[in-house]
């Protein structure tokens, strides 16, 4: 592993350097402010009049239709979403000057060639291991999210010194900036998606959350005990890992996970997990993707709607509305959030829906479309 902090940043990389940031999402946001608070130059590329375009303006930075926001621009951050990328590449491509690095937070255009930049230009990824708000609250609290780093292209010499200068200015040499590829990059973090963080763990959720219903016991139980308490022990193993998860749970609890954990993720899942690598890695997956994308994503849709149409949603909106404290805002949420999460109303109990057999209309294995985006 190489693994670089502060002292190994060459401060003068970027000295002077005219930054183009384009979007405004979760990433966006957080890198140019970021990088305005470490004294650069920062222009946020966004559609004029939309919700970005405003909310960056409120905040102090200077705002430009994308196609202007990269002309003469040494350093264009490309943080709009994977899906759309393409065709925005298209569209600015041709105001790229020679020498100018263009940098991914996601490798997914680079590494299955949606986007095939020119050879005048340095091609870099710069990857928070954390998402913007987080990148944004550690900065402005003196530390920095770790991040990875990774140069598919070097025009001019200076790819790897100006890309670590940059996740230097957001802060993430403070926590530690390892060096990757963007294959490597790419493929773990499809894979961690699907297999474990959101497709493997919802689904093991879910079909926790079946099993105790289907045996006849109330789904609200049921729900506290296989969602809700879920952050309990993630906060455990985020903080410490297995050891302290070991450390804060009871002695029955670590008899029960040590005895009966391997029989729920055995070998069959193992292999499982192999077959969804190898559809990652041959580029099966991401094809998958880019088709439904050009399709108007007719599956994704149908699959998303069965799967938030789940009892076990109905069940947890109605017990999290006697929850305040999970609704509480963090200080740093971009105002655009806050706004959207004010005007969605609390279920209460007056609006629980009355039981219904359980159902969950999908198919079996559609967690790796499902949470693509």
């Amino acid at each position: 592993m190489k693994l670089y902090s502060q002292k190994d940043v060459d401060r003068k990389a970027l000295k002077g350097a005219r930054i183009a940031v384009i979007g405004y999402g979760s990433q966006g946001r957080a890198h140019a402010l970021n990088l305005r608070d470490s004294g650069f130059d920062v222009v946020v590329g966004v559609r004029r009049g939309g919700a970005g375009w405003k909310q960056a303006r409120r905040e102090g930075l200077k705002v430009a239709e994308p196609a202007a926001a990269v002309q003469g621009a040494d350093l264009v951050a490309i943080l709009i979403p994977d899906p759309v990328q393409k065709e925005f590449y298209k569209d600015i491509r041709t105001g790229l000057k020679a020498g100018a690095t263009l940098l991914f937070a996601h490798g997914f255009n680079i590494h299955f060639r949606q986007i095939k930049p020119a050879k005048t230009l340095d091609v870099v990824l710069i990857a928070p291991k954390g998402p913007g708000d987080l990148v944004r609250r550690q900065y402005q609290d003196g530390r920095g999210v770790p991040c990875l780093l990774a140069v598919a292209q070097d025009a001019t010499g200076r790819a790897q010194a100006r890309a670590l200068a940059y996740a230097h200015a957001i802060g993430g040499t403070r926590g530690g900036v390892i060096e990757t590829t963007f294959a490597e990059e790419t493929e773990t973090d499809l894979f961690g998606e699907q297999a474990v963080l959101c497709g493997g763990a919802t689904e093991l959720v879910v079909k926790g959350f079946e099993t105790l219903v289907e045996a006849g016991y109330q789904p609200e139980v049921a729900y506290y005990e296989c969602l809700h308490e879920l952050k309990l022990i993630v906060d455990l193993l985020h903080e410490g890992g297995l050891a302290k998860m070991h450390q804060f749970i009871s002695e029955t609890a670590k008899y029960g996970d040590l005895t009966r954990g391997p029989r729920i993720v055995n070998e069959r899942v193992k292999n499982e997990m192999r077959k969804v690598l190898k559809e990652v890695r041959s580029g099966r997956f991401a094809r998958q993707w880019i088709r439904e994308n050009q399709q108007g994503r007719p599956n994704y849709q149908k699959l998303l709607a069965a799967d938030i149409d789940h009892q076990i949603e109905r069940v947890g909106a109605v017990l999290r509305a006697r929850m305040p404290w999970l609704r509480e805002r963090r200080r740093s949420a971009p105002a655009t959030a806050r706004r959207a999460a004010s005007k969605t109303p609390a279920r209460t109990a007056k609006s629980a829906p009355k039981r219904k057999p359980l159902k969950r209309g999908r198919a079996e294995g559609a967690a790796a479309v499902r949470h693509a985006a």
